[in-house]
């Protein structure tokens, strides 16, 4: 790989150079303790891919939470550790079957918007057309996973395009939202953001360039920086909203899943203790 990088580099030393992994493109432990030798700086990318079939069925077979968890974990130990030593990122594949009947994939994109609006590495989509010339010896075979219908003329599934188009937004620097770092809580189902109109206003899912600056506390509290305002249960069944008693018991918000996307509230009544999941609102994905 690095005398193929170095080759790529003199015959044009004006394009990035690109390092794929093995099994599929979804493992670079192997050059975890060993750093990658070249003559060249600021050019190299590596790309990794990943679909829910990556994994086989174990989005169906498995807990989700507890799936979502491992998986963010085996790519964490594969490839995201790229990220930590400094080095680009770039998924250059994945994708779902647009027509909403694949269970596997369902349950695999909200953990896959999760991941890349926390980690905010660049990607790319598989793939734009909606058919095919000729594959498999079949002429104008229809691609499912492709965004355009077979025609090519228009979106296969409506809703999806907008829906990760949230993840094109800079989540981290350079050229975050607003211009400094903050956090947003952050919906995978749909890829929006928690947001709301006005002070008191009830609060909604928006788009995330107009999100609120929210804070986690050492305390255990979802504050509005900048304000008073924090997150707080109401009562069991109800949604969330905001108030301005920020020490109360139903102000303080612990994750209670494995895949850190869900958040709860304990509520005191005398000595009966109620549980308020906040998943009856929203997934909360973190990002800075």
């Amino acid at each position: 790989m690095e005398k193929g990088a170095e080759a790529v580099h003199a015959a044009n030393p004006n394009v990035l150079v690109m390092f794929s992994g093995l099994r599929y493109d979804v493992n670079f432990s192997f050059i975890r303790d060993r750093a990658v030798q070249l003559s060249f700086k600021g050019k190299l990318v590596f790309e990794a891919h990943w679909y829910a079939f990556t994994d086989r069925e174990v989005w169906v077979q498995g807990n989700l939470n507890q799936v979502c968890a491992q998986i963010y974990g085996n790519i964490t130990t594969n490839s995201a550790f790229l990220l930590k030593q400094g080095w680009p990122l770039f998924f250059g594949e994945f994708g779902v079957g647009l027509r909403g009947t694949n269970l596997n994939d369902n349950r695999y994109i909200p953990c896959f918007m999760a991941l890349a609006a926390d980690l905010d590495f660049d990607w790319a989509y598989w793939t734009l057309f909606g058919s095919y010339y000729f594959r498999q010896g079949i002429v104008g075979m229809e691609e499912f996973y492709g965004l355009l219908s077979p025609d090519r003329a228009t979106l296969r599934n409506t809703t999806f395009l907008p829906r990760i188009s949230s993840l094109q937004l800079p989540f981290r620097g350079p050229g975050i939202i607003q211009g400094s770092p903050y956090k947003v809580i952050y919906h995978p189902l749909t890829g929006l953001c928690l947001t709301r109109k006005s002070k008191l206003a009830p609060l909604r899912l928006g788009p995330c360039s107009i999100s609120d600056s929210w804070e986690y506390t050492p305390q255990k509290t979802l504050t509005i920086q900048g304000t008073y305002y924090c997150l707080q249960a109401d009562q069991e069944g109800n949604p969330a909203k905001l108030g301005i008693i920020c020490s109360a018991s139903n102000s303080k918000w612990e994750t209670i899943s494995d895949s850190k996307l869900h958040f709860s509230s304990n509520l005191t009544h005398g000595s009966k203790e109620d549980f308020l999941n906040l998943n009856n609102l929203l997934h909360i994905g973190f990002t800075v």
